[in-house]
């Protein structure tokens, strides 16, 4: 069939597969808009974020970060301050492939990898030139690591301490979601169980040390990077989020101490109102689960903050600038569905990591939607849409379904050890392809309107970084307290042998300038290792 035969044959419907009908109108909707803007259950948007009060959200725009990290610590550091000095308002860090798998720089497995996608931490002193010169009291900080976020987060912690700031006061995220790494992004070392620990460790850690830090963001984007659609995305990340707080309950804490500081992160992709629906249909699923299943109290525990990211799988590297285009549209409607934080995707990304030009192109992108456009000026515009409230309404159906389903294996973690997600995650990914080389589904530059395009100049990696990162490594290791260390690595495996929480000995490890692989191989030691699931 001809991509024209093909255009001819097909029924409009979303990435999702859900039909889209040439007009709506008011029976279609079959509800009501949700209530008001701020009210239960959500959909049309949280009143306020934290620390702001109700009735400012008009006046506070969303935390705009750029994802940012190459090369070394200093170089990263660099790039922060640039982005700040730009109008940033939040940082959000990316750790390059070693430091995300738990492997110092002088691993032989971490050959070719140092400082290529993202920044090389391999100790204290990475994680203090990575802040140098940054409050942390003033500044929200993300990052996005997961295996060794525990190991990070007490980093990032030693870094408050030594700049005096209380933890009580510093303010952001940590992904620390190993479940969507079993399930996504294969980021993952020890099985299922002893990596959840460390998570719930973590959470509790913070419920009782940083109140105004988020110690995880449940996290679809990864999910819907790997093929998923815009309904799996939804419901399997908010499956993830009730396996938390089953845990967490389990664990003996009330719903209302911790559920304030569960955080969401979604991905945005193309089809600009399947988005929207997406986001307004987590939150109305989100609240009601935390009302009437776990009978939490509070309003602000039904509440889904959430960060989005445009979604970088929709990028090309044929025609790149058209990226321009993709990630404004995204962004939109990531700010239509109501994110809180957002990060938006440098237009060379499927070439390289972004230069200076493409990231400051991608936050002014944000900062054209928040000052020129006007849709911040009233709270959820869409709401009463009979075609997005319909969607909205079909979305939160078709998602709960899929809950249903994981709940019926008995969680995630049966689920996943089942192969569902993985199953599910290729299924849509085959379609998807198919679709793309039928015509069925088009790309501008890619299957229609495609020519070579100019490439633009990419961001250069060289091999001398991984040297010197690794130089300084080794004069750190020799120069330390090594005694030191490995009593504070010996009290890391006498508490993973046991059940205290482990973050204080993590903490009082790095702040010895015990590596991240030292702490995690000491972790290995007593939790074992985990094979790559297969479905």
């Amino acid at each position: 069939m001809s991509v024209a035969e093909a255009e001819k044959s097909a029924s409009p419907e979303t990435l999702s597969g859900i039909p889209v009908k040439q007009e709506y109108r008011a029976e279609d909707a079959g509800r009501d808009s949700n209530g008001a803007p701020g009210e239960y259950p959500y959909t049309r948007g949280l009143p306020y974020a934290r620390g702001m009060k109700a009735g400012d959200a008009r006046s506070k725009h969303w935390t705009m970060r750029q994802f940012a990290g190459h090369k070394t610590a200093k170089d990263t550091n660099e790039r922060f301050k640039y982005l700040l000095a730009h109008g940033e308002t939040g940082l959000s860090t990316a750790f390059d492939l070693p430091t995300l798998m738990g492997l110092d720089s002088d691993d032989p497995k971490s050959l070719g990898e140092v400082g290529r996608e993202g920044v090389a931490v391999d100790s204290l002193a990475d994680m203090e030139a990575l802040f140098s010169g940054i409050d942390l009291a003033k500044v929200s900080t993300s990052m996005t690591i997961n295996l060794p976020a525990p190991i990070i987060l007490a980093m990032f912690l030693a870094v408050a301490r030594k700049q005096k700031v209380p933890f009580a006061k510093i303010k952001g995220t940590c992904q620390t979601d190993i479940l969507k790494e079993y399930i996504a992004q294969n980021e993952y070392l020890y099985p299922p169980e002893p990596s959840m620990r460390l998570v719930l460790d973590t959470i509790e850690f913070c419920v009782k040390e940083t109140p105004r830090f988020y110690p995880i963001s449940i996290s679809g984007y990864h999910i819907r990077e790997a093929g998923a659609d815009a309904v799996q995305e939804l419901a399997f990340t908010l499956a993830d989020g009730r396996e938390y707080v089953e845990r967490l309950i389990k664990r003996g804490l009330d719903v209302d101490t911790f559920a304030p500081q569960l955080s969401f992160f979604f991905d945005v992709h193309n089809y600009f109102f399947e988005e929207i629906a997406k986001l307004r249909a987590a939150r109305s699923i989100w609240s009601k689960m935390m009302k009437h299943e776990f009978g939490a109290k509070n309003p602000i525990s039904w509440m889904l903050p959430m960060h989005c990211q445009t979604a970088g799988v929709s990028l090309t590297a044929q025609q790149p600038l058209n990226n321009l285009v993709r990630v404004a549209y995204q962004a939109m409607a990531a700010v239509l569905g109501g994110t809180q934080s957002l990060h938006t995707n440098s237009f060379d990304e499927a070439l390289a990591l972004p230069t200076d030009h493409a990231a400051m192109c991608a936050l002014r992108t944000q900062q054209i939607i928040a000052y020129e456009s006007g849709v911040t000026d009233t709270l959820d515009p869409f709401g009463g849409s009979y075609y997005l409230e319909s969607l909205t309404a079909d979305i939160e159906t078709r998602a709960t379904d899929i809950m249903r389903r994981i709940k019926e294996f008995g969680g995630v973690v049966p689920a996943l050890e089942n192969g569902f997600f993985h199953r599910e995650i290729a299924e849509t990914a085959y379609r998807f392809e198919k679709d793309l080389g039928t015509g069925r589904r088009k790309i501008v530059g890619v299957n229609v309107h495609a020519d070579k395009g100019k490439k633009p100049p990419i961001l250069e990696i060289e091999s001398h970084v991984e040297a010197g990162q690794v130089r300084a490594l080794k004069k750190l290791k020799r120069t330390r307290d090594n005694a030191k260390v490995a009593k504070c690595i010996d009290r890391v495996r006498a508490a993973a042998r046991g059940t205290d929480n482990l973050l204080p000995p993590i903490l009082e490890a790095v702040e010895a300038y015990a590596t991240v692989g030292e702490v995690t191989n000491a972790l290995k030691e007593v939790f074992g290792e985990f094979p790559v699931f297969s479905s």
